[in-house]
């Protein structure tokens, strides 16, 4: 059996993140065979005994791999735990058949579809940057917006982190005290619609995903969940593989720059 690295064994078995696997190895929480683990150790989830705070875990070299879309409530934060007592999107899978974790954010004040696997590499390549996976926003904002505003916003909003990319607007709705918009991003930086919003003296009331890439949140109702097909698990995979340049080669993106001309300090990423 090959070694894997145990940061990607926890990971794709849905224990630990490989973020919070590095973070329990650092913290002395992890052994394997009785030793303290090493970062980036590799290991043989058939053979080595591992085991987090002294409770032996159950490794599967190549685990059940599980996809399912939730439809996140307003409210509820985007984590597996919470240091300040707050609901977690966790609670809402906690039935499922394996554990998982979001790919992606939705802020608490947000609502939508949110994607959860235990597969790793699959969340990684939705969420890298470079594959610009569209995510279709509801946005309620309120009062009128101008057609100044909506060009604004499609074209492209200077940010902290720098500008955003251009954006697909339209307006669904008008009513005398708000407009309902119809948002499509190829990027998803830390609360990127309410900033843009904010930034266009726009006040953003309701905000709700209703899909990625060509999945949708159809009739879901708030606080379900369920599996995805596995053609969908397939034109997921499509859309982050088909962003390509003529000729075949991937697109990659420069790195953004703030105003002095140096890359912005790493953050969270919110969708």
């Amino acid at each position: 059996m090959e070694q894997i690295r145990i940061q990607k064994v926890l990971a794709e078995n849905g224990l630990l993140s490989r973020r919070g696997a590095e973070q329990a190895i650092a913290a002395g929480r992890i052994t394997v065979n009785g030793h303290p683990c090493q970062p980036g150790q590799k290991i043989d989830p058939k053979r080595d005994i591992v085991a987090l705070d002294g409770r032996r875990l159950q490794l599967r070299a190549q685990p059940h791999r599980v996809y399912l879309m939730l439809h996140k409530p307003r409210g509820y934060v985007t984590t597996l735990s919470d240091e300040l007592g707050r609901r977690c999107v966790a609670e809402l899978v906690k039935d499922a058949p394996a554990r998982v974790y979001p790919i992606g954010r939705l802020d608490r004040g947000s609502e939508g579809l949110l994607l959860f696997t235990n597969d790793g590499e699959f969340a990684n390549l939705l969420m890298h940057p470079s594959h610009h996976v569209s995510k279709t926003y509801r946005v309620t904002v309120r009062g009128a917006v101008s057609e100044e505003k909506l060009i604004q916003l499609s074209t492209g909003i200077e940010l902290e982190d720098g500008k955003t990319l251009p954006a697909q607007i339209q307006v669904e709705h008008t009513e005398p005290e708000r407009t309902v918009l119809r948002i499509v991003l190829q990027e998803g930086r830390n609360r990127q619609i309410r900033r843009m919003c904010e930034a266009v003296g726009l006040t953003v009331i309701r905000l709700k995903r209703t899909h990625i890439g060509p999945l949708s949140l159809g009739m879901l109702e708030p606080g379900s969940w369920r599996l995805l097909e596995p053609s969908e698990v397939g034109a997921l995979r499509g859309a982050a593989s088909s962003f390509t340049r003529p000729g075949g080669l991937k697109k990659e993106r420069a790195p953004r720059r703030d105003g002095r001309g140096h890359p912005p300090a790493a953050g969270r990423r919110e969708r």
